[in-house]
């Protein structure tokens, strides 16, 4: 039974991380910097240290990688004004979820004004009990903390909350369960039917072993 659904945003709900690749070329030439092959892709999804490690492997320990990621966000301020792309189907699957009493959370990268500007400028700010950003959690993606957090913050068990997300490899600490596993037809197959209209790959349960255990195991032994 699926109690509740977390949302990835950026290229799920909306057609941004197309729009996030573009502002890496204006975003470094303000700092008179040209861009590098690759460093669009290897920052997708990123946040945080994470967003800026990523930055000195491609320009060197001794670049200020803060001023780089600040006028990334510039670039994407101004661009974000205005509302974005958004999938279609997108509002027939918060209507659905809504009218069946599902809670729901946006789990994003991106920084929290971002994610509600573009909820906001589409008017579906009210479909969601919990907005959790990058700038929230310690440990940026593929680590399972910000949705961790989107379910905690919903108030539901990971192993019976949905995440949706881009069509990417599934996050470590995340399963995909059998058929079976809880799950009935009028229940995840409903849900994840409506899923695929706004895109084709499957959602991941929580796994509250997998990531719990993951999580203490990083308290005991930080990086």
């Amino acid at each position: 039974m699926i109690n509740g659904v977390i949302f990835d945003m950026d290229g799920l709900m909306f057609d941004t991380e197309r729009m996030w690749a573009t502002f890496w070329e204006p975003a470094l030439a303000a700092l008179g910097l040209e861009y590098k092959e690759g460093l669009a892709e290897a920052e997708r999804g990123t946040a945080g240290e994470t967003s800026r490690n990523i930055v000195r492997q491609f320009y060197g320990e001794d670049c200020d990688a803060n001023a780089i990621i600040d006028s990334l966000h510039r670039v994407a301020d101004e661009e974000f004004q205005k509302p974005v792309p958004k999938k279609p189907g997108l509002d027939e699957l918060l209507a659905w979820l809504d009218a069946n009493h599902i809670p729901m959370a946006v789990a994003s990268s991106s920084r929290v004004h971002v994610i509600e500007g573009n909820l906001n400028n589409w008017g579906l700010t009210h479909y969601f009990k919990a907005l959790v950003s990058g700038q929230q959690v310690k440990h940026s993606k593929p680590d399972p903390e910000i949705f961790l957090l989107a379910a905690e913050k919903l108030g539901t068990d990971p192993a019976h909350t949905l995440v949706r997300r881009n069509a990417r490899p599934v996050y470590h600490g995340m399963h995909q369960p059998e058929r079976g596993a809880g799950q009935t037809e009028n229940g995840r197959a409903v849900i994840e039917g409506k899923l695929r209209k706004i895109s084709p790959c499957s959602g991941v349960l929580l796994s509250p072993v997998l990531c719990y255990n993951k999580r203490k195991e990083k308290r005991r032994h930080p990086p």
